[in-house]
């Protein structure tokens, strides 16, 4: 199993594997550079998707921002504008003690043409002496959801935690595990994560959370403005909130209403995600806007909600996000959207339902039907910016969650197509998907619809 504090992480959008990863895999490379030793410049090579996409992705100011000893986790947003100011006009970083050059414009370097060997998500860091030769060279790839792993290390990498008392590999046996000890998936997490830490900072960190989704989508519910980015698209949060307040004041209301405020939960985060701002990743930053979406869907729209029934939505979530990054993929580079909007509705669905009291088979049930229906989903990015279509897409993948958690729950949990099948689906179809429909922005809507 994989854990709740691996797949949910607190940075910064607009993505996981185009931002949060290569700040963090830069923050790194420094903090490993051999002290002593006389730097003269830093360069950074970036491959495959990540060079495609890195001004819309913000991957070059990440990667700055990395470099200068920032972390996604603790980065205050509001500070980013200056320390990027600082680094393109003095060209230079402080690194052990050591003023070393560093010029933005000239070495940030995309490739777009060599193909990366491992992971279309690689990028190559280079510290070079005044005469030129490498002195440390390290290549990461950026494996989705924030994960980096070092490129001769990616081949067998497993994310799993060792020697768990309930440990699980698959759908099969994480049901195996809720029945032989009369538990409910949730009930297994806990165990599982209580190996490693005490409960009491368990339920801190889920609270933590919980805070900062509901935080982000009260703030993308109030802030108005044009996005960043070439295509100057206009925050629709706010406006949309006025007009469902002013709707709910009326005697008769669409039966449908409850569904346009799951939209309009997600499209705040989602705006939020692509401004740059504090988001949780779940399991990523391009699909942020789900799981917030339906969690709040839960607190303020169901009558038995409550603080533990919130904790026990990201416990079963994590189990199924675990599962689709053991044996999948949760980068969009990699099997496209069907990866990342498609895994955050199956971890929604599944989250939905157990807090709704569903048994483990229909909760298993549920995140197969959030999956199935998003397979082959294409990840194409007008622009290269997290905007179009996936602000929007993360609403449907809300509306979808909650639709499958209720289709899931008026079954008794008994359905042809496992959890298991359709991961392997989905593993098998991004494999087959052409490389222009993978967060490279070379086709689909990226190709056909003018940026202005």
């Amino acid at each position: 199993m994989i854990s709740l504090f691996d797949l949910f992480k607190i940075g910064i959008g607009p993505s996981s594997s185009h931002t949060v990863g290569p700040m963090r895999a830069a923050r790194r490379f420094t903090a490993h550079l051999p002290e002593g030793q006389p730097i003269e410049r830093i360069q950074v090579t970036l491959y495959g998707s990540l060079a495609w996409t890195a001004k819309g992705h913000a991957t070059d100011t990440a990667i700055m921002l990395g470099l200068y000893g920032e972390s996604p986790e603790t980065i205050n947003p509001d500070d980013a504008p200056a320390i990027l100011e600082q680094l393109s006009t003095q060209k230079q970083l402080s690194l052990n003690g050591q003023l070393v050059a560093f010029d933005p414009e000239n070495d940030i370097i995309l490739d777009t043409v060599t193909t990366p060997p491992v992971h279309p998500n690689t990028l190559q860091f280079t510290a070079l002496s005044e005469s030129g030769a490498i002195i440390v060279q390290s290549r990461f790839c950026s494996v989705g959801g924030g994960f980096i792993v070092p490129e001769d290390h990616t081949e067998g990498a497993s994310y799993a935690l060792p020697d768990m008392p309930l440990d699980f590999t698959s759908g099969v046996e994480l049901l195996e595990r809720t029945e032989r000890n009369t538990l409910s998936i949730a009930d297994v997490v806990m165990i599982n994560e209580e190996a490693l830490r005490p409960k009491h900072e368990i339920n801190a960190y889920l609270d933590r959370i919980i805070d900062v989704m509901m935080a982000c989508i009260d703030r993308g519910l109030v802030q108005t403005g044009i996005l960043p980015g070439r295509l100057k698209v206009k925050r629709r949060a706010a406006a949309l909130h006025a007009r469902l307040q002013a709707t709910s004041l009326h005697n008769q209301k669409p039966a449908h209403e409850v569904m346009d405020w799951v939209s309009l939960y997600a499209i705040a985060v989602n705006e939020e995600n692509a401004a740059g701002s504090r988001v949780v990743t779940a399991p990523t930053n391009g699909a942020a806007g789900v799981i917030p979406a339906v969690l709040r869907y839960f607190r303020d729209h169901c009558p038995q909600a409550s603080q533990q029934g919130m904790r026990d939505f990201l416990l079963t979530a994590a189990a199924i996000g675990g599962l689709f990054k053991l044996n999948a993929s949760i980068s969009g580079a990699e099997v496209g959207c069907q990866g990342e909007v498609g895994v955050a509705s199956s971890m929604a669905a599944a989250g939905l339902a157990a807090a709704l009291g569903a048994n483990p088979q229909q909760v298993e049930n549920a995140a197969e039907i959030g999956m199935e229906h998003h397979l082959g989903m294409t990840c194409d990015p007008i622009a290269g910016l997290v905007q179009i279509p996936c602000i929007e897409r993360n609403a449907f993948g809300a509306v979808k969650a909650i639709n499958a958690a209720s289709l899931a729950m008026h079954g008794d949990g008994a359905h042809h197509v496992s959890l298991d099948h359709v991961i392997r689906t989905m593993a098998e179809t991004g494999r087959d998907m052409n490389h222009r429909y993978k967060e490279t922005s070379l086709g689909g809507l990226a190709v056909n619809v003018p940026e202005c």
